[in-house]
C-alpha cells in the first residue's frame, strides 16, 4: 500500500463523496446496473455516467477521479461493452483502516 496515493485520492471533496456514495450504492444510485445484461452481476457496481451525473462534473473529470482512486486501491472496476462500472474495494479499505490503527 502506498498511503500517499490514498491521501492524494481522498484530498478532493468530490472524490471523497464518490467513495462515500459507493458505500451505499442502492441509496445513492437507484438505477444502477441499467446497462448490464441480466447474466452479468457486478454487485455494488455503478456506471461512470451515473457517478458523473450525481457528482455534477464533466465525464472526463469523473473518469480521471475514478482512475486515480482505482490506482490508489480504493476502487475496483469492470467493463461491459461501452460501460465501466466501479465499486469500492472493501478489502483494501479494511486494510487501510488497519493501517490507521497500527501505523499512524
Amino acid at each position: 500500500m502506498e498511503p500517499i496515493h490514498v491521501f492524494k485520492a481522498l484530498s478532493n471533496e468530490t472524490r471523497l463523496n464518490i467513495l462515500e456514495w459507493l458505500k451505499e450504492p442502492e441509496k445513492h444510485f437507484p438505477k444502477q446496473g441499467a446497462h448490464l445484461p441480466k447474466e452479468v452481476s457486478y454487485k455494488g457496481g455503478v456506471c461512470v455516467g451515473d457517478i458523473q451525473e450525481k457528482a455534477k462534473v464533466s465525464q472526463s473529470t469523473v473518469s480521471s477521479y475514478l482512475n486515480m482512486m482505482q490506482k490508489a486501491g480504493l476502487l475496483e472496476s469492470v467493463r461491459h461493452g461501452q460501460w465501466t462500472y466501479y465499486r469500492r474495494n472493501e478489502e483494501f479499505i479494511h486494510q487501510l483502516a488497519n493501517y490507521f490503527k497500527t501505523e499512524i
